[in-house]
Protein backbone atom coordinates (compact mmCIF):
# COMPACT_ATOMS: atom_id res chain seq x y z
CA UNK A 1 0.00 0.00 0.00
CA UNK A 2 3.12 2.58 0.40
CA UNK A 3 4.65 1.35 -2.64
CA UNK A 4 1.43 2.50 -4.66
CA UNK A 5 0.69 5.77 -2.26
CA UNK A 6 4.54 6.74 -3.46
CA UNK A 7 4.05 6.09 -6.96
CA UNK A 8 0.61 7.81 -7.04
CA UNK A 9 2.22 11.04 -5.23
CA UNK A 10 5.32 10.86 -7.56
CA UNK A 11 2.74 10.98 -10.45
CA UNK A 12 1.43 13.83 -9.51
CA UNK A 13 4.00 15.88 -9.13
CA UNK A 14 5.36 14.99 -12.15
CA UNK A 15 2.17 16.04 -13.66
CA UNK A 16 2.10 19.24 -12.10
CA UNK A 17 5.61 20.04 -12.76
CA UNK A 18 4.95 19.47 -16.63
CA UNK A 19 1.83 21.67 -16.36
CA UNK A 20 3.68 25.32 -16.51
CA UNK A 21 7.21 25.21 -17.68
CA UNK A 22 8.71 28.24 -18.24
CA UNK A 23 5.22 30.79 -19.02
CA UNK A 24 7.14 33.89 -19.43
CA UNK A 25 4.16 35.86 -20.41
CA UNK A 26 3.02 35.57 -17.18
CA UNK A 27 6.18 36.18 -15.59
CA UNK A 28 6.06 39.67 -17.77
CA UNK A 29 2.37 40.45 -17.00
CA UNK A 30 3.19 40.27 -13.55
CA UNK A 31 6.67 42.48 -13.89
CA UNK A 32 4.27 45.12 -15.59
CA UNK A 33 1.32 45.12 -12.93
CA UNK A 34 4.21 46.11 -10.21
CA UNK A 35 3.80 49.59 -9.09
CA UNK A 36 7.20 51.75 -9.40
CA UNK A 37 9.08 52.72 -6.46
CA UNK A 38 7.89 56.32 -6.69
CA UNK A 39 4.27 55.18 -6.75
CA UNK A 40 4.51 52.93 -3.59
CA UNK A 41 6.46 56.26 -1.91
CA UNK A 42 2.91 58.23 -2.84
CA UNK A 43 0.89 56.01 -1.56
CA UNK A 44 2.59 55.59 1.68
CA UNK A 45 2.91 59.29 2.11
CA UNK A 46 -0.70 59.70 1.33
CA UNK A 47 -1.62 57.19 3.94
CA UNK A 48 0.87 58.67 6.58
CA UNK A 49 -1.02 62.01 5.86
CA UNK A 50 -4.56 60.30 6.07
CA UNK A 51 -3.67 58.63 9.70
CA UNK A 52 -2.91 61.74 11.33
CA UNK A 53 -5.22 63.83 9.66
CA UNK A 54 -7.63 60.98 11.38
CA UNK A 55 -5.24 61.68 14.50
CA UNK A 56 -6.23 65.31 14.64
CA UNK A 57 -9.62 64.63 14.45
CA UNK A 58 -10.25 62.40 16.89
CA UNK A 59 -8.12 64.83 19.59
CA UNK A 60 -10.20 67.67 18.35
CA UNK A 61 -13.63 65.75 18.73
CA UNK A 62 -12.04 64.54 22.30
CA UNK A 63 -11.60 68.08 23.13
CA UNK A 64 -14.81 68.89 22.32
CA UNK A 65 -16.13 66.66 23.83
CA UNK A 66 -14.61 67.22 27.46
CA UNK A 67 -15.61 71.15 26.87
CA UNK A 68 -18.99 70.20 26.34
CA UNK A 69 -18.62 68.30 29.88
CA UNK A 70 -17.07 70.71 31.81
CA UNK A 71 -19.90 73.22 30.31
CA UNK A 72 -22.54 71.06 31.74
CA UNK A 73 -21.28 70.70 34.94
CA UNK A 74 -21.21 74.57 35.10
CA UNK A 75 -24.98 74.87 33.79
CA UNK A 76 -26.94 72.24 34.91
CA UNK A 77 -30.03 70.95 32.58
CA UNK A 78 -33.55 71.48 32.62
CA UNK A 79 -33.99 68.21 34.60
CA UNK A 80 -31.17 69.14 37.06
CA UNK A 81 -32.91 72.43 37.65
CA UNK A 82 -36.27 71.28 38.35
CA UNK A 83 -35.15 68.80 41.07
CA UNK A 84 -36.30 70.66 43.97
CA UNK A 85 -37.16 67.67 45.85
CA UNK A 86 -34.58 68.50 48.71
CA UNK A 87 -35.22 71.45 49.48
Amino acid sequence: MKKFAFALTGAAALTLAACHKENQDVIDNAELNQPSPDQLNELANQAAMDAANAAAAAQAKLQAQEQNAALNLDNPGEAEEQNVSGM
